[in-house]
């Protein structure tokens, strides 16, 4: 078959040739049909994501861990859990029988496989307990995840939302999703302490953070209060690490400001996860979830990998 093949840690994977995947008892081949290339895939390639062990294990390998196909019964399904040196970027995957689930009617194999990255806003929820009205900060708004999350706090009905990011024009774009004010982060230290502040207007309730490093340091900073006062309680989920993979926490930050730091996996089991989902496949049926994408046939893969002009929107490779 014809698979995205990465031949070494760091590398940039190729439309090859690579043997086809042969099943075990109670697996199932199925027909791939579209894989969203996203940041932690590219991650995981680089050797610089937690998961790289597992994937890495053997090389060649075929990267990306999940997608969307159809069963040998013409099923669409979405895929995951596929055994290396087995990905998803390939035109035929195998998968156990708990490792995959009908895709309701109506939704695009394109759309579907973003379904998941929308998932990941519901958190305000399941880990932080939103209640409607509240303000919401969206860390990292400029990216596609954190575009379907402006959007989920709208739907969900938050009173303001404010988004970061570093482009003025794609913060634009930001707030005509949604977004009710826009920080630019690359700005310095100090006037980013005071957008915080002033865009803040009395505190945020729940941040969701696709960015963690610098720009939520300073957020934590601006959090703390200037003088002894109840701080209003700020419920920091943290989703991803665009911005880096650590930040430093003055201890004030966490004595006097309130806040309250989660992982985006807090409230997250086979219940909330598949109430989560059902919402945001409402939305996409509805037309209520806007999802941006740019499609590539997947011999395209090695130009694709490097691209840096998505702009926002999800790459999908079409086997």
């Amino acid at each position: 078959m014809k698979a995205a093949v990465l031949h070494e840690v760091g590398g940039v994977p190729r439309y090859e040739d690579f043997p086809d995947p042969v099943g075990g008892d109670g697996d199932v081949l199925i027909d791939v049909i579209a894989v969203a290339v996203e940041h932690v895939d590219k991650q995981i390639a680089a050797g610089a994501h937690y998961a790289s062990k597992k994937y890495l294990s053997e090389l060649p390998m075929i990267p990306a861990f999940d997608g969307v196909g159809t069963l040998p019964d013409g099923t669409l399904v979405g895929f995951g859990d596929l055994r290396p040196p087995y990905g998803a970027l390939a035109e035929h995957a195998v998968v156990g029988s708990r490792a995959y689930a009908p895709i309701p009617d109506g939704i695009d194999p394109v759309v579907a496989t973003l379904l998941s990255t929308a998932v990941t806003g519901m958190s305000i929820t399941t880990a932080a307990g939103f209640v409607s009205g509240e303000t919401v900060l969206v860390q990292g708004a400029t990216g596609v995840a954190g575009r379907l999350a402006v959007q989920v706090a709208r739907l969900l009905g938050a009173g303001r939302i404010v988004a970061t990011g570093r482009d003025d024009d794609q913060l634009r774009d930001v707030q005509a999703l949604g977004a009710d004010t826009v920080i630019n982060t690359a700005v310095s230290d100090d006037a980013l302490t005071q957008a915080f502040i002033d865009a803040g207007n009395g505190g945020y309730d729940v941040v969701v953070d696709y960015l963690w490093g610098r720009p939520t340091e300073i957020l934590l900073r601006a959090l703390i209060p200037e003088s002894f006062a109840f701080a209003k309680p700020t419920r920091l989920i943290q989703v991803g690490e665009a911005a880096g993979r650590r930040l430093t926490v003055d201890a004030a930050s966490l004595r006097t400001s309130g806040v309250e730091i989660y992982g985006a996996a807090k409230g997250f089991d086979a219940v909330t996860i598949g109430e989560a989902y059902r919402r945001i496949v409402e939305w996409a049926l509805s037309g209520e979830l806007a999802f941006e994408m740019e499609t590539i046939p997947l011999s395209e893969i090695e130009t694709a990998w490097q691209r840096t002009d998505l702009r926002g929107r999800r790459l999908v490779a079409l086997p």
